[in-house]
């Protein structure tokens, strides 16, 4: 079965917003289940992604244990202790984090980079709205994609090089963007009423 990109990128983006509205207990079963599926089907996908996000994930659980006030987690610490209330919210964020990369792995594998962009480019129809072009837009995304590519296949492991390689001149500079048309189906309209129904449950 083959959904529409734009249909695809919109259940993930409403997944997200899934997440944030379940209560403790079903968001760690919801979540496990996410984590099964991206294990499943994008594993490579989803380890790539955690590495990259691995400081971010523990900067965030840090700022929850010790920002937010509440019982010491050790009491023999005192006021350098972590709270078990900080602690417990840093938790909740960290695996709807988690969740959303998971999903994001799926979804980087089932789409490839012209797909991916076809998607956003539906979904920037609106901007016409407000005088923007969202073929602009859209060139400007394939080429950062473009040269992001090309820096991660560099094999210098230092991010002051990749940094410098985007800010380089580039000669290889795709002269044609073509982006494949795609039509929206039932089982577009099936997939988002699925993942609209899910929002609705949980935010009731």
């Amino acid at each position: 079965m083959r959904f529409h990109p734009a249909a695809q990128i919109m259940a993930w983006c409403l997944l997200v917003a899934v997440m944030q509205a379940l209560a403790p207990a079903i968001l760690l079963i919801a979540a496990g289940l996410i984590f099964l599926c991206a294990f499943a089907l994008s594993r490579h996908k989803f380890i790539q992604l955690l590495h990259r996000t691995r400081w971010i994930m523990l900067s965030l659980l840090l700022i929850y244990a010790y920002s937010i006030p509440g019982q010491p987690l050790l009491d023999t610490f005192g006021i350098f202790s972590p709270s078990r209330e900080g602690l417990i919210d840093g938790v909740s964020q960290l695996t709807r984090l988690l969740a959303a990369l998971a999903g994001l792995a799926i979804l980087l594998d089932r789409l490839h980079r012209q797909q991916l962009i076809a998607g956003l480019y539906t979904l920037f129809a609106p901007l016409r709205w407000i005088g923007l072009s969202r073929e602009r837009l859209a060139v400007r995304l394939a080429l950062t994609l473009h040269y992001a590519e090309a820096a991660m296949l560099r094999k210098s492991g230092r991010w002051q090089d990749a940094m410098s390689s985007l800010l380089e001149p580039h000669d290889e500079i795709p002269r044609h963007i073509e982006l494949p048309l795609y039509r929206f189906g039932v089982d577009d309209a099936l997939l988002l009423g699925f993942v609209l129904l899910l929002l609705w449950g949980a935010l009731r």
